[in-house]
């Protein structure tokens, strides 16, 4: 990171991954061009995991070229009468896979479930019917870094 200054700490990095429910996903993609995708996400036990379709261009770049990026931002803070905000961003660097075992995959989907779903309830029922047409994806986490930025 260039400005030392604005780094924020290993926990309000996981802080800001826990509570934020979305980011932005980038792989190498066709032709060697990066591909970005907006994506819900749930951190647990230091590991980000996604859902999704079984088929698709993010799963072929996975299958591929497993290092990606992610990166997420909080929600910010906008100065009185002005223009700017002040927020915390997080970026991850790591590798992807896609998970296999039913079990590991349906206790990450109760995670990322319990996360949007106003309840558990919910979450157990969407898992019931959509676990065998949705892939599981998890991220470890080789390096990651945050900052603050105030706009000006």
């Amino acid at each position: 990171m260039r400005r030392i200054g604005q780094a924020i700490s290993k926990e309000e990095c996981e802080e800001i991954l826990t509570n934020e429910p979305r980011g932005v996903l980038a792989l190498l993609g066709d032709d060697d061009y990066p591909y970005a995708i907006p994506m819900s996400h749930v951190y647990v036990d230091g590991k980000i995991y996604f859902h999704g379709a079984q088929e698709g261009h993010k799963n072929d770049a996975v299958k591929k070229h497993s290092k990606v990026s992610y990166c997420v931002m909080d929600k910010g803070i906008k100065a009185k009468d002005s223009w700017w905000y002040t927020f915390k961003s997080v970026i991850v660097f790591g590798k992807m896979k896609t998970l296999t075992d039913r079990d590991e995959k349906t206790e990450r989907l109760t995670h990322l479930g319990d996360k949007f779903f106003p309840t558990h309830e919910e979450t157990v029922d969407e898992i019931n019917r959509l676990l065998d047409r949705t892939e599981v994806f998890e991220i470890t986490i080789e390096h990651m870094s945050g900052k603050i930025v105030k706009e000006k």
